[in-house]
């Protein structure tokens, strides 16, 4: 039997019963990338149709979540783009540390492998103790892995590799402790880490912030939403603070690039008006 195909209507259709129902608002993601991985699910799922597809999605909790999580992009690793994390170790880090307390809001944690980096190099520069880590993210079942602080042994040596290259100089396998397949890092990196559900899309700033990360999020928004975004990460961000986006994103074209200035050969803009 040919597997039916999502149309650019079903997949509008879907957008406004999940916000109807739900409250999540994923009108404004680019609906090129919302659709290709809406037909992945739905060709996993070997639905019968869309109608039966809608009903699951509207009344199946368990099966909610799992769409939830299919749409939303959960990839990541520890101390990806190296040279980033060199720039947060020697450059920007340093100069919070002069402050009284950093707090830093990862946006966009997914399974919190970001989160835990960024409390090494804290750990690694003596100013754990005085920092907060908000890591939030829209999915709570991707918190919900990010906070057992578990990840795969398999990956540790890459995750090493990348930590090596961004400055580190200790053991790595000295932040973890391996059992089976699995490792699980210390308790110490996870106490300064809140995990919390924030979505970008409708909820509002809820602290100030010395640092605020959103990397490889706002690709997915389309222009206005990144605009929305950006407004609402300037209105949590103190002056003087820094903000870091992905590889392809830029506040070049928004309304406050004029009050930001750029770090040489990183996406990390200071806050100077």
């Amino acid at each position: 039997m040919a597997i039916l195909v999502i149309t650019d209507e079903h997949v509008e259709i879907l957008l406004s019963d999940v916000l109807e129902k739900y409250g999540y608002d994923f009108t404004g993601y680019s609906r090129a990338s919302l659709k290709r991985r809406i037909s992945r699910v739905y060709a996993l799922d070997k639905a019968l149709s869309f109608a039966e597809f809608r009903y699951k999605v509207l009344n199946d909790p368990g099966y909610f979540k799992r769409f939830v999580e299919q749409i939303t992009v959960n990839v990541t690793e520890m101390f990806r783009d190296p040279s980033f994390f060199r720039t947060l170790r020697e450059e920007v880090l340093p100069k919070l540390g002069t402050y009284p307390f950093i707090r830093i809001w990862l946006a966009g944690c997914s399974t919190g492998e970001e989160a835990y980096s960024i409390s090494i190099i804290l750990k690694e520069l003596n100013l754990l103790h005085k920092s907060l880590i908000y890591a939030t993210d829209l999915n709570p079942s991707v918190l919900e892995k990010a906070a057992q602080s578990m990840f795969a042994l398999s990956q540790m040596k890459q995750y090493s590799e990348n930590y090596i290259l961004s400055g580190g100089t200790k053991d790595f396998s000295s932040y973890y402790t391996a059992n089976y397949s699995l490792v699980k890092f210390d308790d110490e990196l996870k106490r300064k880490i809140i995990f919390s559900t924030h979505n970008l899309v409708s909820d509002h700033s809820f602290n100030e912030f010395q640092l605020i990360l959103c990397r490889n999020v706002l690709i997915y928004f389309d222009r206005d939403l990144q605009h929305k975004v950006l407004d609402l990460f300037d209105e949590s961000l103190d002056e003087l603070g820094y903000l870091a986006l992905g590889t392809k994103e830029t506040i070049e074209f928004s309304r406050m690039a004029n009050k930001y200035k750029r770090l040489p050969g990183e996406k990390i803009w200071r806050k100077i008006g």
